[in-house]
């Protein structure tokens, strides 16, 4: 039901059109059967049969063709464009949620959304026009059926609902099993994650890559397989039980249900040939349901997830492209913000700080692991939303209805940032003669180079990606730069070109500057120095 939904969601008329041409062909195909039955009863004997079975038989054929192609177009085009549509505001909805929700949901469980649940769906919703088709010829030739006999044919509906319910019943004990081997997936997607992300720690360490795989890994994977494996068999089982019915169907019709009620030859040769003919959409359903299942149980959780992120979206709209120059002053009024813990002893709570910043200065923010700096950034660039307090920039406190024109002041390189190998929303001019000049300052020209806004590869060291990172920073040209743990990857010589060249440059430019940092033998370039000690302020001096 999910499955229709979607589809009436992603363009109703052209639902009901294929629905139309799907009974039309549905209609025609009950018409051909009764056309075939009433020769065989006549036997060709007339002339008049015959001509008429020449010219019918073609037409009602070629009507049934066309308008099952109609009918299957229309629902795989609208299918794939609904998928397309799903997608699309999928991650819009990612894009729209807040930073702190989508941690706290983790990667794995996003990209299990955004790659298994959205594939499944693809490869389901091409079945859902044929399942149209067969059902639309199912119901004509049980329409084709009730007018020949009321008597054989409310026997016949009677046992194919029991023979359905007995089906659902199997259906639904199957769809169990795939709900937990999709929950299970989440978890599989995370100790994937660890294996490309942790392998040099496995590699270096012989029992904790023993562990993880047999208790994490080979575990879950176990879970996943036991739970798809009872689906399958209960599907497998579901399709047997309906061949059988279909079997027992036929011979209550043939032994059975004329020792009851008195049934003519022609009546019952029209049913026999009619429920046999049945036998092949309704095989392709069962067969479909498998697919169908999974389809449902991946919508559901595509449906959650977009649930969950629309319920955490921040309120803004798109702005329109704009050259932010300048600020004036920038000031964090009482502001905090925590993390959630077991208990209010584990409960990490950064603030309440009061800071002020303005244009042209170099800040350094420094402490120990865990002291809240990164937190602090995230605070700073509008990406955290304070729990109290407030963040004025020229004197306009930052609301959900100007948080995303704020956010537009910073470029920000932070230390688990993401390279992009195109260099996006920035204006053509600058990606031509600035880019490769800044290439050059930066020591890279001779490994890349840049063509159409496009970088010839990003495959480098993680330095050097820090460089082309601070590449895009350079093109970007904001009033506030932000950099964490920035020189940490880089070589002594590009170190020292950072902190006492490039941290220059930008402060004549009158660029703010805030460092998060740990070389302390740098400290002494900053104009101020914030330190901060497990959430708190510890000082904030200004350098003589």
């Amino acid at each position: 039901m999910n499955l229709i939904w979607l589809l009436l969601k992603a363009s109703w008329l052209q639902v009901a059109i294929a629905v139309l041409t799907g009974l039309v062909s549905g209609a025609t195909t009950a018409r051909l059967i009764a056309l075939i039955n009433r020769a065989i009863g006549d036997g060709f004997q007339s002339s008049d049969s015959f001509g008429n079975l020449v010219w019918q038989f073609p037409t009602l054929a070629l009507v049934v063709v066309v308008n099952s192609i109609i009918s299957q177009v229309l629902l795989i085009n609208l299918s794939q464009e609904a998928v397309y549509q799903l997608r699309l505001r999928l991650s819009k909805g990612i894009l729209s949620s807040q930073l702190r929700h989508l941690e706290r949901l983790g990667t794995p469980r996003l990209l299990a959304t955004l790659t298994e649940d959205v594939a499944t769906l693809t490869d389901t919703v091409y079945a859902i026009p044929f399942i149209c088709v067969d059902i639309a010829i199912i119901a004509g030739c049980l329409l084709y059926l009730s007018s020949i006999s009321s008597t054989v044919f409310t026997f016949t509906i009677g046992f194919v609902m029991l023979a359905v319910g007995s089906i659902q019943m199997l259906i639904n004990r199957a769809q169990g099993f795939l709900i937990g081997a999709r929950e299970e997936q989440d978890r599989l997607f995370k100790h994937f994650r660890a294996i490309t992300e942790g392998i040099k720690e496995l590699k270096l360490h012989a029992a904790r890559r023993q562990q993880f795989f047999t208790d994490e890994l080979q575990h879950s994977a176990a879970i996943s397989r036991d739970q798809n494996s009872a689906a399958l068999l209960t599907f497998s089982v579901s399709t047997g039980w309906g061949n059988l019915l279909f079997f027992i169907l036929v011979g209550l019709l043939l032994f059975l249900l004329p020792q009851i009620v008195r049934v003519s030859p022609a009546v019952l040769s029209a049913y026999i040939l009619t429920v046999t003919y049945l036998m092949l959409p309704m095989q392709s359903i069962l067969d479909k349901l498998q697919d169908l299942s999974r389809a449902s149980v991946a919508l559901q959780k595509i449906e959650r997830m977009g649930l969950v992120l629309a319920g955490n979206k921040e309120n803004y709209t798109e702005l329109e492209k704009q050259d932010i120059k300048t600020f004036s002053q920038l000031e964090l009024k009482q502001v905090v913000h925590a993390y959630p813990g077991e208990d209010k002893e584990s409960r990490f709570s950064l603030g309440p700080l009061d800071l002020t910043f303005k244009p042209g200065e170099v800040v350094f923010i420094v402490g120990g692991n865990g002291s809240g700096k990164s937190t602090l950034a995230k605070l700073i660039t509008g990406l955290y939303i304070p729990e109290a307090g407030e963040i004025i920039l020229d004197g306009k406190v930052i609301t959900d209805e100007n948080r995303e024109w704020y956010r537009q002041h910073f470029s920000v390189i932070f230390a688990d940032f993401y390279l992009f190998e195109k260099l996006l929303g920035i204006g053509k001019p600058a990606l031509d003669e600035q880019a490769q000049e800044y290439l050059k300052q930066l020591k890279l020209s001779n490994k890349v180079t840049i063509e159409d806004g496009k970088l010839s590869t990003i495959e480098l060291s993680q330095g050097q990606r820090k460089r082309l990172a601070l590449l895009t920073a350079y093109l970007e040209n904001r009033p506030i730069y932000l950099f964490d743990e920035w020189a940490s990857d880089q070589d002594p010589m590009f170190r020292n070109i950072f902190y006492k060249e490039i941290l220059m440059n930008l402060k004549k430019r009158h660029k703010t500057v805030l460092v998060i940092s740990h070389d302390d033998h740098y400290f002494h370039l900053a104009d101020r120095i914030i330190k901060l000690d497990y959430g708190k302020i510890e000082y904030d001096q200004i350098n003589s």
